[in-house]
């Protein structure tokens, strides 16, 4: 009896081993996919702060950009701004101009129409 015992005792302790050696490689497998996912994440996660960084100062270079163009427009719109102020002087300046060609014309007209007029009377 004693061999029989010693017999399902090694079975069992040789099913309970087999069944630790299984949950052990499981176990492994299982630690093992989960470094993988693990390493995959931080990869990622790395990849995307390089990019934000990337973002970042390409943000920062627009910005910089866009203050420039501001600044480039501004001065541009003031410089409209002039340009009109001076075309209005220069069309008021040429109204006056050819009011005063008018004004010449008539009393152009005038001293040749009182020439003539003496120089019948002589």
């Amino acid at each position: 009896m004693e061999e029989g015992m010693k017999n399902r005792l090694i079975l069992i302790l040789s099913v309970l081993t087999a069944i630790f050696f299984i949950a052990a490689v499981g176990s492994c497998g299982s630690a093992r996919r989960q470094k993988i996912a693990k390493d995959k994440e931080m990869a990622t996660r790395l990849d995307l702060e390089e990019n934000a960084g990337k973002l970042e100062s390409q943000v920062a270079s627009l910005k910089q950009e866009l203050q420039q163009e501001k600044t480039a427009h501004e001065t541009t719109r003031k410089a409209l701004s002039q340009e009109q102020l001076i075309n209005q002087d220069l069309k008021d300046e040429l109204e006056k101009v050819s009011e005063l060609k008018g004004a010449l014309e008539e009393d152009l007209k005038e001293a040749l129409i009182k020439g003539k007029s003496s120089k019948s009377k002589r």
